[in-house]
């Protein structure tokens, strides 16, 4: 079983950025604040575009201010500060963790250059056009491990079939410039005679296209558990790779489970 730490930040990390007023004395940060911690397992490619699947297991973090409008959060979502808070619409900083991927992740890659580890950085805007859906977006550059920009959109309809038990499902979309093609799919002359995959200089455009479900489970008030199910379908430059089309495939899926348990705590 491989540990990917990378996906540590697959799990959302939600600040409200709570503007307190001068006469209370307080600080933006002061109140009542949750912190879960927890781990999931899931079955999934050993590299994006592997036509190859092992079983991985990941770390989940995420953290947010008790009374905020955050009324639905996916495991898609990356790390994310809200600086705008309302009951219908969020929006404020994005970023997310990348560490290196390397032929040690597959014999698939071995001849390639690693992509480095860095991270992206951007903004996010999500909004509940009813009470039970909401969209997200978040745009990212690219840092160390990549010099592109790529986006991210998805929607979720969400619905709690009991008091404890809450189902979601919805489309994903994820777009990216060459920048970011290149060093996750490029293949370039020294790289092809290494590794003997087709030189490929890739353009930039529509990375994938897919659908998520999830069912999570609140089995206590701090315990949560869930299971995930999610398909992508790779297009464009990523589809035209010759990593894709000779070693890996177009079609990604991924299942696994998730448990996490929250702390409660108040800062000055």
């Amino acid at each position: 079983m491989r540990i990917p730490v990378v996906l540590l930040a697959s799990q959302a990390f939600l600040l409200s950025a709570g503007v307190a007023s001068a006469e209370d004395r307080q600080y933006p940060w002061s109140g009542d604040w949750y912190l879960k911690v927890g781990a999931t397992g899931f079955l999934g490619p050993e590299y994006e575009g592997s036509s190859k699947t092992m079983l991985q297991a990941a770390p989940l973090v995420s953290m947010g201010k008790v009374g905020s409008s955050v009324r639905f959060s996916s495991r898609n979502d990356n790390i994310s500060y809200a600086l705008v808070d309302h009951v219908h619409f969020r929006a404020g900083a994005v970023g997310k963790l990348i560490f290196e991927r390397d032929e040690d992740a597959s014999d698939d890659l071995k001849g390639l250059d690693p992509v480095k580890f860095g991270g992206e950085l951007g903004g996010f805007a999500e909004f509940y056009p009813t009470d039970w859906m909401r969209f997200r977006a978040e745009v990212r550059q690219g840092i160390r491990s990549h010099h592109g920009v790529v986006a991210d959109i998805t929607a979720d309809a969400f619905t709690d079939v009991s008091e404890t038990i809450r189902i979601s499902a919805g489309p994903r979309l994820t777009a990216a410039t060459s920048d970011y093609f290149d060093a996750y799919y490029g293949v370039n002359a020294a790289e092809s005679a290494a590794s003997g995959l087709g030189t490929y200089d890739p353009d930039g455009g529509i990375h994938s296209v897919g659908l998520g479900a999830a069912i999570n489970w609140q089995a206590t008030e701090k315990l949560e558990t869930g299971a995930y199910a999610e398909y992508r379908r790779l297009l464009g430059a990523a589809a035209d790779s010759s990593l894709v089309n000779e070693r890996g495939s177009r079609d990604q899926f991924l299942v696994g489970v998730s448990a996490t348990y929250r702390f409660d705590f108040t800062l000055p």
